[in-house]
């Protein structure tokens, strides 16, 4: 049986205000995406509060366009009610669906607005088929999927989940340089976290790469609108234009051709071009060339050349785009008022006129009323069929008809416009009240380490529970005995969909083999840890930073949690007690997780030793370390370290030593110093732990 082909995808543009939400709108998106007041991840634009939602759903939903509301920002338990009311605004408005990053806004979104659907925001790091039936299971209807996939990943990603869960990813705009939500750079060097919606963008400053190369961490913007068949043919409903920060101009340049090119029509490349970019546009992690060509700068020239187009570009949107079709009826009778109906396929309007007269001359016909009628310049309708009952030897005076066509397509705009909301139910109990039983005043010792030889048996002998990746684990099964119950087996933080059965069959080994559990990064992986019959610790890449988020997880599946390092230490003490969590108390902490490795050279990875550095503008060197090819971090410059500051962990149920680039003598000496709560003589940082993000 021939495989059917998958529906074509619809065009999302982002709106960062008012004039961009027109622009997007009229110059061809299917949907727009936008946020609210407060926690969205683009806090730095215009948004729309208050009244404003409303209006622009009701603007949206009148030309037949979708509306998608961000409120994909990591919260805190404090910011409970706040969000609250965030949450009933948008109810309110009739929004299409919720864009969300955090388990628990999305909890309290289904718990308070179950007819509300969720969209796993890109943020979630969603990379394979388990990751998305994760998010189906939680209830989500679509999932915005990484943008480090290949488009041959993504087709497999809808084979596997396509009947199951929409799909979307983006088509054109900024790359951020590490997985989303997997970025900590901005949090870590300015106390500015691109989770909060905060991002500094410290990534496009002048970082060096071993080679010499500059802006290290800045990828060009991508463009896929060249491979739009191929895109569409993936599979997903949704193709996603990066650009809430952006200029209208941009917005209506960018839908513009990306509205082009889905319709196989010509598109102006040099405008796009022209209005941003970054030295060019790439499509490297869409064809899995993730080479130098990637990289990019805004340099001067960029800047100057969108100085030319913005002019043009703003009369592309200053008009009513017809987008709605609509049929209608005119009927004329002796002695009787004329009417005209006109009907969108859901709503009929009816408006009347005077009654027509015998005709001295031309009888009123069907060619004179389509005249008439197709002029709907101004609106956004137009006329795609026409009914014409009328009685011999009428007529009826033209103006009567524009006044006619006037009256109902205003009339059908304003019950296009009418807003429905969501139903809304108040949370049972104090929402922001969660249960606290546990104060162990103190964590078990966890070790987190990278390779095998960095664990002696005095530290195993040390550590409550050990974690390792579990290739790493394989690789070494001796440690299996050696360990006993303390072994836990990590899941890549990044696993492609050609990977997962592979991985899946060697969990599922290594449960056979005696290892219990499993340290886990992301929804998938906590999927697959618990198809393999692992029991589940979440760990720093869940981005847990409350209680409802704690709770879902644990509903989840897992038994234990480390949460965010962004979170301060007095902040997730006070989480409640859904399942017992943990901190990071040593390491080179984990800044950005990379696909395309800003550590290689003109020949790729060849040579490579799998660890190199990125130098910053102050000389300060940041370790990049490789993960068997599959990925790459970028480590802190200084390791965390809280051992002399052990009374600030009260409440916790564990606190893990991180190990990554570490040799076994500074392991060793690390577990020492922590052993006896003395200070670390080298330069070292408390990280996030005694400052609140903003």
């Amino acid at each position: 049986m021939k495989e059917k082909n998958p529906p074509r995808p619809r065009l999302l543009a982002p709106a960062g205000g008012r004039e961009q939400l027109v622009a997007a709108v009229r110059c061809g998106a299917d949907a727009v995406y936008l946020g609210a007041a407060a926690f969205n991840a683009r806090a730095g634009a215009e948004n729309f509060g208050g009244g404003a939602l409303k209006e622009a759903v009701a603007y949206c939903h009148g030309r037949g366009v979708e509306v998608h509301v961000t409120l994909n920002t990591l919260i805190a338990d404090r910011e409970t009610r706040p969000l609250l009311e965030q949450l009933r605004e948008i109810a309110q408005s009739g929004a299409d669906a919720l864009i969300v990053q955090d388990l628990g806004v999305a909890r309290l979104a289904r718990d308070c607005c179950p007819s509300l659907p969720l969209h796993a925001s890109t943020q979630l790091s969603i990379h394979n088929a388990a990751g998305a039936r994760a998010m189906k299971a939680l209830g989500f209807g679509c999932v915005v999927l990484a943008r480090e996939l290949t488009g041959a990943e993504i087709s497999a990603i809808y084979r596997e989940v396509g009947q199951e869960i929409a799909l979307e990813t983006f088509v054109h705009g900024a790359l951020c340089m590490s997985l989303s939500g997997q970025c900590y750079l901005s949090a870590m060097l300015g106390e500015r976290s691109g989770n909060r919606g905060r991002c500094a963008q410290p990534c496009r400053l002048d970082f060096r790469s071993p080679q010499g190369r500059e802006f290290a961490l800045s990828l060009k913007d991508l463009s896929l609108l060249p491979r739009m068949d191929e895109l569409a043919a993936t599979g997903v409903s949704y193709l996603k234009i990066e650009g809430r920060m952006k200029r209208p101009e941009y917005v209506a340049a960018a839908t513009a051709a990306c509205r082009a090119a889905l319709n196989g029509q010509p598109y102006d490349t040099g405008a796009l071009q022209a209005v941003f970019s970054r030295s060019g546009f790439t499509d490297g992690y869409f064809t899995g060339r993730r080479d130098m060509s990637m990289f990019g700068w805004r340099r001067k020239e960029d800047v100057t050349a969108a100085a030319g187009v913005l002019k043009e570009l703003a009369l592309t949107y200053r008009a009513e785009t017809p987008r709605v079709p609509v049929e209608m009826t005119v009927t004329l009778r002796p002695g009787e008022p004329a009417r005209l109906t006109v009907a969108d396929g859901a709503r009929t309007v009816t408006a009347s006129g005077p009654a027509p007269e015998e005709a001295l001359r031309r009888p009123t016909d069907e060619a004179l009323c389509r005249r008439a009628l197709e002029k709907t310049g101004g609106t956004p309708f137009w006329l795609e069929k026409l009914r014409c009952d009328i009685a011999p030897g009428l007529m009826l005076p033209v103006s009567a008809l524009n006044a006619m066509r006037k009256e109902g397509l205003d009339a059908l705009l304003a019950r296009r416009e009418t807003i429905t909301p969501h139903p809304w139910q108040e949370p049972e109990g104090d929402p922001a009240c969660h249960p606290k039983l546990l104060n162990l005043k103190f964590p078990a010792l966890r070790i987190r380490a990278e390779r095998a030889e960095q664990l002696s048996d005095e530290l195993l002998a040390e550590a409550e529970r050990v974690a390792l990746p579990a290739e790493e684990i394989d690789a070494h099964r001796e440690l299996i005995p050696r360990a006993g119950e303390k072994l836990m087996a990590e899941l890549p933080l990044f696993l492609p969909p050609r990977e997962e059965a592979g991985m899946q069959a060697l969990l599922a080994s290594l449960r056979e083999a005696g290892v219990e559990w499993a340290l886990c990064g992301g929804p998938g992986q906590v999927r697959m840890a618990q198809k393999a019959g692992l029991r589940i610790c979440g760990d720093y890449g869940l981005n847990v930073l409350n209680s409802y988020a704690l709770r879902e997880y644990r509903e989840a599946g897992a038994e234990e949690m480390t949460i965010s390092f962004e979170s301060s230490l007095r902040q997730g003490a006070a989480l409640g007690d859904y399942l017992p969590y943990g901190v990071i108390g040593y390491g080179y902490l984990p800044l950005m997780t990379f696909r395309a490795c800003p550590a290689q050279g003109a020949k790729g990875c060849g040579g490579c030793s799998g660890q190199a550095a990125l130098t910053d503008r102050l000389g300060k060197d940041f370790p990049v370390l490789c993960h068997r090819r599959r990925y790459s971090q970028l480590l802190n410059t200084v390791p965390l370290y809280l051992g002399d500051k052990q009374d600030a962990l009260e409440g916790y149920s564990h606190v893990t030593l991180r190990f990554t680039i570490e040799s076994p003598e500074r392991c060793a000496r690390v577990v020492q110093l922590w052993r006896e709560g003395a200070p670390f003589r080298e330069e070292r940082t408390n990280g996030l732990c005694f400052r609140e993000l903003k």
